[in-house]
């Protein structure tokens, strides 16, 4: 969400060198603690110059209520924690530990002078449907609850909220639910103070979508939304309209086809105006439905066609982004394939006609059966490395854990879990998580590694219990990046 005054401010404030964005990674504070902020949003604050990221705080045993965690960053990639801006508090009305506190978004109100909080607000049983409020005079917080309503009288889910940098305006976005007479998605506008919603503005009728954002370009807007599979990943689908009141497009899919988006939801949107370039982010959404609290972040640059109409997201491991000029690019790396690794034990190569060099490592059980890459280069420093994979756990049979969500009575695993060592050293093993993916399609995963100078270094990739085996997923290929800057 941006403020009018923000755009001229982002080409005059000085701000630190991004560092390296890089999606699906193991995100850290500047403390070295996880950045734990699921399905939030992002609000630039003219006031201290910094980007605020509000988000769902998740802990084991604690996946839902759990709060509203704050963090800031002047680069979108060094994080400061700030605690809870909304803190749960015991036995209240809507707002305690057994409450839904989903989808937190900040957005500063001129016309009341202070910072108002919206989010999806429910009970245990996601039988309320409504909206949470919340104001604070610092942007920081602690915000004070103020209500949980039903917007105009709608029932309200995953919720959105967009600002209209032509007038300032601000707009809810959300979904009704998933009953019959349900299955809408609601853009409605803001009074001028943004305390309660006034209009409808547009309704996506019967198109059973959530979590959306909506992008602004100078001609168009875009909304973006993901299908109702739960925490399993799905293809993000956009519409395009030339104004917010439609008519809006018939939907499209934003990323390669069989991706799931990359593995991720969407929810949120960035506009960042450098001094350089106009960039858009996409922020999504990497669900663990095994470990809600282990879930990661999807962050991607998104090219616009104005001419052809159309929206896509772009994939790189590692890219490095400059908020002052509004430039990002990628990080190139050294890629190593599956053809020159060693098998150990039960591993091997298999024929793989979609693969790198058209072979495919698979059969990567425990500590027993390995693959090791050789002769890969390192500089003494972290360096991010990217594990291109497949993992086909939908090729199982519906009655059995991780059996094929193909199947009637499918399920669905989420995940596999390799060991990853470096050199040998068995006394420091890394866990790589890696999510399914369909048939023939390659994704990667992303660990951040030591690895001794010069080109003598190898890793091996073996299976760890990822909840009923111990198998991990077929890999493709590595690519090994430089140090961050």
């Amino acid at each position: 969400m941006w403020h009018l005054r923000t755009l001229s401010l982002l080409l005059c404030t000085t701000l630190t060198q991004a560092k390296y964005i890089v999606p699906g990674a193991r995100w850290h504070d500047t403390a070295g603690n996880l950045v734990n902020a699921h399905a939030g949003g992002i609000t630039f604050d003219e006031e201290t110059g910094k980007f605020w990221w509000f988000g769902e705080y998740k802990i084991e045993g604690q996946e839902e209520g759990g709060g509203v965690s704050c963090y800031s960053s002047e680069d979108l990639a060094t994080w400061e924690a700030h605690g809870l801006a909304l803190e749960p508090v015991k036995n209240h009305s809507f707002i305690s530990p057994e409450h839904i506190i989903q989808r937190p978004k900040v957005v500063y109100s001129a016309e009341a002078g202070e910072y108002h909080m919206f989010w999806h607000a429910d009970n245990s049983s996601y039988g309320w449907l409504l909206q949470g409020f919340a104001t604070s005079d610092s942007v920081s917080g602690p915000y004070t609850f103020v209500n949980a309503t039903a917007p105009m009288g709608n029932w309200s889910q995953d919720y959105g909220l967009f600002q209209d940098a032509n007038d300032g305006r601000a707009y809810a976005l959300y979904s009704n639910g998933d009953e019959k007479d349900g299955r809408d998605v609601y853009l409605t506008r803001y009074n001028a103070d943004i305390t309660e919603l006034e209009e409808v503005v547009y309704r996506f009728d019967k198109f059973d979508l959530e979590a959306p954002t909506i992008i602004q370009t100078p001609g168009s807007y875009y909304a973006l939304m993901s299908h109702k599979t739960g925490y399993r990943p799905n293809n993000v689908v956009a519409f395009r309209a030339d104004s917010l009141s439609g008519p809006w497009s018939q939907p499209f899919m934003v990323a390669p086809l069989n991706t799931r988006t990359f593995n991720s939801q969407s929810g949120f949107s960035l506009k960042i105006v450098g001094s350089r370039r106009t960039t858009y982010l996409y922020i999504g959404d990497q669900w663990d439905s095994n470990s809600l609290w282990e879930s990661r972040y999807i962050w991607l640059p998104v090219e616009i066609d104005e001419e052809k109409k159309s929206l896509e997201l772009v994939w790189h491991d590692v890219y490095d982004l400059d908020v002052k000029t509004g430039e990002w690019a990628p990080v190139e790396g050294k890629t190593y394939s599956a053809r020159h690794a060693r098998t150990a034990g039960d591993a091997f190569k298999q024929e793989a006609n979609f693969a790198t060099d058209g072979v495919i490592l698979t059969g990567i059980y425990g500590n027993d059966s390995t693959v090791t890459f050789e002769g890969i280069e390192g500089t003494g420093e972290p360096q991010w490395v990217s594990f291109y994979y497949q993992n086909t756990d939908d090729m199982g049979f519906g009655d059995q854990p991780g059996g094929s969500p193909d199947r009637i009575g499918g399920s669905w695993q989420l995940r596999r879990i390799s060991s990853v060592v470096v050199n040998g050293d068995t006394a420091h093993v890394e866990t790589l998580y890696q999510r399914d993916t369909h048939k023939g399609i390659i994704l990667s995963t992303p660990l951040q590694l030591t690895l001794e100078k010069g080109k003598h270094n190898t890793i091996t990739v073996g299976g760890l219990d990822n909840g009923f085996d111990y198998k991990g997923a077929d890999l493709d290929r590595i690519v090994v990046y430089p140090p961050e800057k």
